[in-house]
């Protein structure tokens, strides 16, 4: 079973779990780049007008990619992370699942947050996916240790 860790990361903290759980779980690493970076500006939540704030209030907003990856359909099982942003995952993630045939895939969500658990996201972006994508439970990753992240793995039966 082939599994990839596809991660946005705006601050880096994404990054670093990411990165960590990639090792637990013996999967590949893809980071989902916005076509256009986000500056500071851009990620001030409490600017009405900065661009993070603009895209999350318009649930059609699908930002650009940089890249796609080449062999989607070589990977079983895709652990998807992200910030939390407004209660639910960045509306790239958004493109990036409407961007890849996800049919027949396990799709298992990771976050990191500043205060706030996963909210809706499942319920958000498990529309963007075929009726086929089997899910499962998502699971902060703030702080969390090898171990921890080993046993979260292991207990996905993945």
């Amino acid at each position: 079973m082939k599994k990839l860790v596809a991660y946005f990361s705006a601050s880096g903290v994404t990054k670093a779990a990411a990165q960590r759980l990639a090792g637990a779980a013996g999967a590949d690493l893809f980071e989902i780049r916005p076509e256009t970076p986000y500056t500071r500006a851009d990620l001030d939540w409490r600017d009405e007008h900065s661009r993070s704030t603009v895209e999350m209030k318009n649930p059609s907003s699908r930002p650009a990619i940089a890249e796609k990856l080449g062999n989607m359909g070589d990977y079983d099982v895709v652990f998807l992370g992200f910030p939390i942003w407004w209660y639910v995952a960045p509306t790239i993630i958004n493109t990036f699942l409407e961007s890849y045939d996800f049919s027949g895939k396990t799709i298992v969500p990771f976050a990191t947050s500043g205060g706030s658990g996963l909210g809706d996201t499942e319920k958000v972006l498990r529309p963007l996916c075929p009726d086929s994508v089997t899910w499962r439970p998502g699971k902060l990753l703030n702080g969390a240790s090898e171990q921890e992240l080993k046993s979260w793995v292991s207990g996905l039966g993945l």
